[in-house]
């Protein structure tokens, strides 16, 4: 009775599978299909061959062949032309066409893209593309296939120049608002009455912290390459990461000057220019950062730890390099999922039951595995070991921990605030006050202001646990 399902007028359902809470209304066209927990079709929304995740919403729209994972949002009218994975906290806008029909004279390929893509209107990708996490697409047509592994990146199109352009970092840099809203939305819209599986929003966790790592490499990789070629020098990668490493860890000027051009992420022969690398470059260490440390911090809190031994005994190198998979929203390390495969292959596994139990199982398992993926990933970004943490250390980590936070709060609420202060989203207001009346007052929006008091609860634990370690 909590999780009633809805059909309404018009509809046409054949061989699909429609789980709890669901809504289907107003012309739907499903067919061998399955609806998730709490998802929805309407508005002569077409949904054939595919899988749509739990608080999910297609509005409108063609999807076919597609695996859509849970808190996807797409409205008015776009198209999934070919095969794709969406790994949710995903919304596709007006006029999108994801996936060129029949480039080729092979079977049609397949658009893959990591949580939180966001493409802007009337994007037109090719097949076969593939996007990292939070990966947002300035409105274009692109004519070449993509491969984008940068997470939390700005792809845009410089027509004078002819190239393509990629802003690493950009949702840390300048669109932090969005990004915290959409970890805090999607887990408060969770309308799921038996929460089985374990989906993960927020925008740090194992999958994005090990994409960053990913990141951090290349643009060293690409900065270093740069140099060598503006100074007509010779080298290989090795060098060139090396060079790039120095460069960025020492915030040399000469980074600014150099033309990053990055390969590989395109199948053109035109330029693929990254842009604010050295910005990019510490925003993405600082977030991994601060993953790791919000975590040692809760770490402490939840163990009652009482002494630095107790702290490194916390540490494992382990999984520093363990691979994580977007397993339908539900993050599985790479390990597990391979164990799974095999057990199912071999028949230890031979039921339902006994494959969603596994799923169960993982999620329980699931927060204290991601505390040793951050640890791990606070001992790589530091480059120490955790024999070298002392007190002093800890004071100087607990201090970078509010610090990051205080930035991450008044980059969100400076975000929000360009929504109250650019002229041209001001223009079509006649007053001030009738701004307020459509926007709300800046310094009222509940968002900014739980964000901020979530701050505030933060810096109190943090100041609570300094006299435990002597600091």
């Amino acid at each position: 009775a909590e999780a009633a399902t809805q059909i309404g007028e018009g509809c046409e359902i054949v061989n699909g599978i429609v789980s709890y809470g669901c809504r289907i209304f107003y012309g739907v066209k499903a067919v061998r299909f399955v609806m998730a927990s709490h998802s929805q079709l309407k508005y002569g929304a077409r949904l054939i061959n595919s899988y749509l995740g739990s608080n999910a919403t297609i509005s409108c729209c063609e999807v076919l062949n597609s695996l859509i994972f849970p808190a996807h949002e797409q409205h008015h009218n776009n198209s999934f032309l070919c095969a794709a994975v969406v790994m949710g906290q995903s919304n596709i806008p007006a006029g999108a066409t994801i996936g060129s029909n029949h480039n080729s004279r092979a079977a049609d390929g397949e658009i893959v893209a990591g949580r939180g893509f966001w493409p802007g209107l009337c994007v037109s990708l090719k097949h076969n593309s593939k996007f990292a996490s939070f990966t947002m697409i300035v409105k274009g047509d692109y004519l070449y296939e993509l491969n984008i592994p940068l997470p939390f990146s700005l792809l845009s199109l410089n027509y004078k120049n002819d190239t393509l352009e990629i802003m690493p970092a950009y949702w840390f840099m300048h669109n932090m608002y969005a990004l915290a809203r959409n970890e805090w939305k999607y887990a408060d819209r969770d309308s799921r009455q038996e929460k089985y599986q374990h989906l993960e929003f927020n925008y740090l966790a194992p999958d994005t912290i090990n994409e960053i790592f990913t990141a951090l490499h290349l643009l060293e990789l690409f900065t270093g390459r740069a140099f060598y070629a503006k100074n007509n020098l010779n080298g290989d990668d090795k060098m060139f990461a090396e060079k790039g490493r120095l460069l960025l860890k020492e915030k040399n000027a000469v980074v600014a000057d150099l033309e990053i051009i990055a390969d590989g992420f395109e199948n053109s022969k035109r330029k693929t220019v990254i842009r604010k690398a050295q910005k990019a470059y510490d925003a993405y260490k600082e977030m991994i950062l601060f993953y790791g440390l919000r975590e040692l911090i809760n770490s402490i809190n939840d163990k009652s730890v009482e002494n630095i031994n107790q702290i490194r005994k916390q540490f494992s190198s382990h999984h520093q390099n363990e691979e994580w998979l977007n397993i339908g929203g539900q993050l599985i390390s790479e390990e597990d999922v391979k164990d799974l495969k095999d057990n199912i292959k071999s028949k230890e596994i031979n039921s339902w039951d006994e494959l969603h139990l596994f799923y169960e199982e993982k999620g329980n398992e699931y927060a204290a595995q991601k505390t040793k993926h951050a640890l791990a990933a606070l001992l790589k970004i530091e480059n120490i070991s955790a024999k070298q943490i002392t007190v002093e250390q800890l004071k100087k980590w607990l201090d970078k921990a509010v610090e990051i936070n205080a930035s991450i709060t008044e980059k969100i609420s400076a975000s929000r605030k360009k929504d109250y202060t650019n002229p041209f989203r001001k223009m079509v207001y006649e007053s001030e006050m009738e701004m307020k009346n459509v926007l709300g007052d800046l310094d009222e929006n509940s968002f900014v202001l739980q964000q901020k008091k979530q701050f505030d609860a933060f810096k109190k634990q943090v100041k609570k646990l300094k006299p435990k370690f002597g600091v």
